[in-house]
């Protein structure tokens, strides 16, 4: 974090400061800022936020203990440290956060891209943060710190000498991009795709549609907004905006595009294209063809901010893991495949993982999904487990293993479409499965484990990794 004093910091919060005697208003802050106090070392500060299930004021003794030079609270605690009293603590992070952003901003070197989407934001923060570290001190999310509160964490790591920020920014609600969007406004504002993923939270796919717009609603004339050129959800999102748009995608009306793609079991190639003309052969080693679309959306946004396309193939072509438990290569023994792409789930993510599966599928072998339910689908989700559950049949998956209650629909459908005979197997734990699929694989197998983070898969594709390792 840039260095504040104490006071300049509560007045950015919008929180009254208590000393307790312990320090003066003019105290200098430059540590980090937490709300896990597991997190805190010396010089750090703390943020005591309410959750569903805990408070956070009831670890600051620990962020204490640990050398928090400053808390941030609802309410005053008995505790010999400084503290900025508020009235909402994600409120006031969050307002934390745009003081730090329009002071760095000031220097005139900070850069913004913010990404959003329902799909492929956490790869793409990855990929932009792979390729703009190449020119300049990056700053970009760890894991999914995408809402409320991990934002502004993110934009809180800034330091005077950050050139670039990336920003993930999701949202469960309409008006939650535009939040964020306030408190960092991008200079290159990246929407991917708007899918079914969290449609339950939102109210349905209109409303999706209206918050993914907010990512480019605010943006000026002089700001670019990069946009899917194939979906036709994202399209329309160009009369929503004052910001140039150059757009990415498969078709050739886009500026930036894929041609001659080629999956394999070690990732994809293609070619990448330009308006200009410019091609250049891309050996991209993130498995899934879906990921082809951001790497595209990388590059655009990359060219805008003054990276040579040399320097951007070069960084895809360096990554080999979009994140863990997405498309992550594990096993080894006897030629067995595991892919671990169980952090989350959506229909489209879903039909992605699964197409890619039966692309990579060697001669001979077997091919296995084991899936769990895709939540937050809302009055979507039976048709949707449907829908997948056809697909499976459809793409020829030689043993579907369903785990869990939410998931039950996908094997009574693959059941129900009359193709398989015990094709299909349905398990109510992750251990019941790790059994029956340890049991039947056998050596050239490929095993998919993918399902929403909330049914807890991502440790059984880790045990099955580990198992055939």
């Amino acid at each position: 974090m840039i260095a504040l004093t104490l006071d300049e910091i509560a007045r950015a919060a919008g929180g009254v400061l208590v000393t307790r005697g312990v320090a003066s208003p003019d105290l200098v802050i430059d540590g980090a800022v937490h709300t896990d106090s597991r997190d805190v070392r010396a010089g750090d500060v703390f943020v005591a936020k309410p959750g569903e299930f805990t408070d956070g004021h009831l670890f600051a003794p620990t962020a204490l203990e640990q050398g928090a030079a400053l808390l941030i609270v609802e309410r005053e605690l008995d505790l010999e440290v400084p503290q900025i009293v508020v009235d909402d603590a994600v409120v006031a992070l969050g307002e934390f956060a745009r003081e730090v952003v329009a002071r760095v901003r000031a220097g005139g070197r900070l850069r913004i891209v913010g990404v959003t989407g329902s799909n492929g934001k956490t790869t793409t923060k990855n990929l932009l943060r792979a390729v703009l570290e190449r020119v300049g001190p990056t700053i970009a999310p760890r894991a999914s710190f995408n809402n409320e509160v991990g934002a502004p964490l993110t934009m809180l790591e800034l330091t005077h000498e950050t050139e670039f920020l990336v920003a993930e920014m999701g949202a469960s609600g309409v008006g939650e991009i535009a939040r964020l969007v306030r408190l960092a406004r991008p200079d290159v504002g990246i929407v991917l795709k708007v899918g079914l993923a969290h449609a339950g939270e939102f109210g349905g796919i209109e409303q999706t549609v209206r918050a993914k717009t907010e990512m480019v609603t605010d943006l000026l004339e002089t700001d670019v907004a990069v946009l899917n050129a194939d979906d036709p959800r994202v399209v329309p999102m160009q009369a929503e905006t004052a910001a140039r748009v150059v757009w990415f995608g498969l078709g050739h009306d886009a500026d930036v595009r894929a041609v001659d793609i080629r999956a394999h079991a070690r990732g994809t190639d293609f070619v990448l294209e330009l308006r200009s003309g410019e091609r250049r052969e891309v050996h991209f080693q993130v498995l899934g063809e879906h990921h082809v679309m951001n790497a595209l959306a990388t590059t655009a946004a990359a060219l805008e901010l003054g990276v040579g396309l040399a320097d951007i193939v070069s960084a895809l072509e360096s990554v080999t893991l979009a994140e863990r438990w997405r498309m992550q290569l594990l096993g080894g023994r006897d030629d067995i495949t595991v892919i671990n792409d169980a952090y989350n789930a959506s229909p489209d993510s879903m039909s992605a993982a699964l197409k890619t599966l039966a692309q990579i599928k060697r001669p001979g072998s077997r091919t296995i999904a084991v899936l769990g339910e895709m939540s937050e689908l809302g009055e979507l989700s039976g048709e949707e487990h449907d829908r997948i559950g056809l697909l499976i049949v459809r793409l020829g998956i030689s043993q579907l293993v369903v785990v869990g209650e939410g998931a039950r629909r996908l094997h009574i459908t693959a059941i129900n479409e009359g193709s398989w005979d015990g094709e299909s197997a349905y398990v109510e734990s992750a251990d019941e499965a790790f059994d029956l699929v340890k049991d039947s694989i056998g050596a050239g197998d490929t095993i998919l484990v993918k399902s929403s983070n909330s049914a807890g898969l991502r440790h059984l594709g880790d045990r099955l990794g580990e198992w055939f390792a």
